[in-house]
């Protein structure tokens, strides 16, 4: 089976409808050791075929539009971080203790771009300031798995090196292989809720549909940022006290809107939101919601029909089930690093194409199931993990032909606006289909300066 062939199964869709997408295959799109391109094609593929199926159906039409898919266009997107310009400055996206360090016997790859994270990894190395010289020096002396531990253990991120050998011998390797690529869960036996008929151009599939985005960093903001495109209402909420990387909100703010909001103590604002909401995506760990009766379970009881969508790093089982991770740490541990690079000098894949391609994967799971929905009703769940994505990556896509199209400057597949927060440079949506819209109805705004209610 096909890199399409597989997502789109994965997510629900009917096999016949695979012949109404074609691909534009430009060389050196993504290009990489694993077939990332193929990863990428197919998550923006299998999101866009759902979106053309969900069009037709609202629109009354008797076939599915056509979809068309371009290798610049994809690789193009699956960078947007790195395309994006707020009054010509470029932004930067790795913090100074973000990166690959050597240990006493190999490697551990950090993440601290957030404050909590940054003095997470100092204590758990017993560095009392934030000075790379001083944390090279901690790491130097240790083995990478006692890294590993240690800064996990104190509230940080660190992963050691790990060949796709030693990942295939852990435990959570094992979780993960024995999963779906997505997993699909029926919440409830809700009667058929059929969404407005749509009429005119653009095609907007979502139109009308409400979507509650409580996701952060990457994967879950690319979904709902596409949703937005599609024409849904997205209103993302954060917690006050969480901070946020002002220009990573930029990137994936583009069609929604954005709010602060205390699920504990303004449980009642949260409640109002949820009985008019259509989809809740979720983005933290495996739980971390639950106290605040955010389970799928919990959320269906209350609004029945809901499609919740459930992102998470390394699956909702397993050893390390309640570990943060962001889409570098899952590199590192899966064998993707060692793959790109070597045990000896490790590598990385061109793009952070477990996030972009689990966030275009799981809008595809939306979208789908907002089509089951109208046919059949029911709350639906689906869930997706990071490190499932890079099992997929690994394990289960075949690289594709060579392109006859060369890829070169990415000017087609950008564009510019002015924005609340400056003017913008920005990578246009990869995903396109016959009548379909071609950029986002509105700019990103200002991180927490909407109200917590639907327009």
């Amino acid at each position: 089976m096909t890199a399409l062939g597989t997502a789109w199964s994965a997510v629900g869709g009917d096999a016949a409808l695979l012949p109404r997408v074609s691909t534009v295959v430009r060389e050196g799109a993504l290009d990489a050791r694993l077939p990332v391109r193929e990863l990428a094609r197919a998550c923006v593929g299998a999101c866009a075929l759902a979106a053309a199926e969900l069009g037709a159906r609202r629109a009354g039409r008797a076939e599915v539009p056509e979809v068309r898919l371009d290798d610049g266009a994809v690789a193009t997107a699956f960078v947007s971080e790195r395309h994006l310009l707020v009054d010509g400055r470029a932004p930067v996206w790795f913090a100074p203790l973000s990166r690959f360090w050597r240990t006493a016997d190999g490697w551990v790859r950090t993440h601290a771009n957030y404050p909590h994270h940054r003095a997470g990894l100092l204590a758990g190395l017993g560095v009392t300031q934030e000075d790379p010289d001083a944390v090279a020096a901690a790491l130097a002396g240790r083995s990478s798995h006692e890294v590993e531990q240690a800064v996990y253990a104190a509230g940080g991120l660190a992963v050691a090196l790990r060949t796709p050998e030693e990942w295939a011998a852990h435990e959570q390797a094992a979780e993960v292989a024995r999963r779906p690529l997505v997993e699909h869960e029926r919440l409830d036996t809700a009667r058929a809720r059929a969404l407005p008929r749509l009429d005119g151009t653009p095609l907007l599939p979502a139109a009308g549909v409400r979507v509650l985005d409580l996701t952060r960093v990457i994967a879950g903001p690319v979904a709902t940022r596409t949703l937005a495109l599609l024409g849904a209402d997205v209103l993302r909420l954060d917690a006050p006290r969480l901070p946020e990387l002002l220009d990573q909100h930029t990137d994936t703010g583009f069609g929604k809107r954005s709010a602060m909001l205390d699920l504990a103590a303004d449980r009642r604002a949260f409640e109002e939101l949820l009985a008019a909401a259509d989809v809740v995506v979720t983005g933290y760990r495996p739980g971390a919601l639950d106290r605040f009766g955010l389970s799928a379970r919990a959320l269906a009881e209350r609004r029945p029909g809901l499609v919740v969508a459930q992102l998470s790093a390394w699956g909702a089982y397993g050893p390390w089930s309640g570990r943060r991770g962001f889409d570098s740490l899952v590199q590192v541990a899966t064998g993707i690093a060692a793959t790109e690079g070597s045990a000896e000098r490790p590598g990385a894949l061109p793009a952070q194409a477990l996030d972009h391609g689990t966030g275009y994967l799981l809008a595809a799971a939306v979208l789908r199931a907002l089509t089951e929905r109208t046919e059949q009703g029911g709350g639906h769940c689906v869930r997706l993990a990071l490190a499932r994505t890079a099992h997929w990556l690994t394990t289960g896509i075949r690289p594709g032909p060579r392109g006859d199209v060369a890829y070169e400057a990415p000017d087609a597949w950008l564009g510019e606006r002015d924005s609340a927060l400056g003017r913008l440079r920005y990578a246009l949506p990869p995903v396109s289909f016959e009548d379909g819209p071609r950029d986002w109805a509105r700019p990103p705004g200002a991180w927490g300066a909407d109200p917590a209610r639907w327009d």
